[in-house]
């Protein structure tokens, strides 16, 4: 009973400990962190929000401004998520700090636990100030908050547990940015930020139904506005299988070594 209990305060000081440095490493640099995603939300509100969105009209029933203002939150969350896991687990691979805690008494679980809460505090943090930043463009009476933290916290999970994953079988730097600008990038643009898939021919939806991110941005719209081209009972159910899919893949891969240890 007492090595159990041992071994529980163990897990608990290494999983506060991980999230401690993955918040205090992004926050340290948040002139590279932080700022930027907010400054590309506004160049998107002013572009495509005000400038061409006065010329679309409006879309699902909202102004198209109002449209777009959760595809850019929700592209934050994404791409902020992502990276911080991905660059943060890759270095210590890269520096052998990661084989330290292998090779401890620390859970493999509590260390995928760790890397992934925080790489959703830097997705929620930005995504909350491009959220921010929005607001003052516009203004919402907001849907569901229930729905629209729901799919925010899911969707930062999942690619925090993608990004560990990347950083796993990434051999060079360069590796960990192959998936984020070939992969993530054009699925996230397609992903209906800026239109719905309504507008496109049925070939086209139907293709548009294979796109994970899709049903995330959706499922953060009908929180925001109470629209969406899917039900939202879809949205949550795909997110909540690529999370268990890929948090899976994460714990299985670090248990295991495998791409880590050599």
């Amino acid at each position: 009973m007492e090595h159990s209990q041992t071994l529980r305060e163990i897990n608990w000081v290494a999983f506060k400990t991980i999230v401690y440095k993955e918040i205090k490493r992004f926050l340290r640099i948040w002139v590279q962190t932080i700022t930027p995603p907010a400054v590309n939300a506004i160049l998107y509100l002013l572009i495509f929000g005000t400038l061409i969105g006065s010329r679309v009209g409006e879309m699902g029933g909202h102004r198209y401004l109002d449209f777009i203002v959760p595809g850019i939150a929700m592209m934050a969350i994404i791409i902020n998520s992502y990276s911080n896991v991905v660059s943060s687990f890759f270095s210590s691979k890269f520096m052998n700090h990661i084989e330290e805690l292998l090779v401890s008494p620390v859970h493999p679980l509590t260390i995928v636990a760790g890397y992934i809460v925080g790489g959703v505090c830097r997705g929620l943090l930005v995504g909350t100030l491009v959220f921010s930043v929005a607001a003052i463009f516009v203004g919402f009476n907001m849907h569901s908050w229930v729905i629209t933290v729901t799919m925010a916290v899911l969707t930062a999970t999942m690619f925090a547990s993608a990004g560990l994953i990347n950083a796993v079988f990434a051999q060079t730097f360069d590796d960990t940015s192959i998936i984020p600008n070939f992969i993530l990038t054009p699925l996230t643009y397609f992903g209906g930020i800026f239109y719905s898939i309504e507008l496109l021919p049925e070939f086209w939806q139907n293709m548009s139904l294979a796109n994970p991110v899709l049903y995330m941005i959706n499922g953060f719209r009908y929180g925001v506005l109470g629209v969406s081209d899917m039900p939202i009972s879809w949205s949550i159910g795909a997110v909540l299988l690529f999370n268990v899919a890929f948090m899976g893949l994460a714990y299985y891969l670090v248990s295991t070594g495998k791409g880590i240890k050599k």
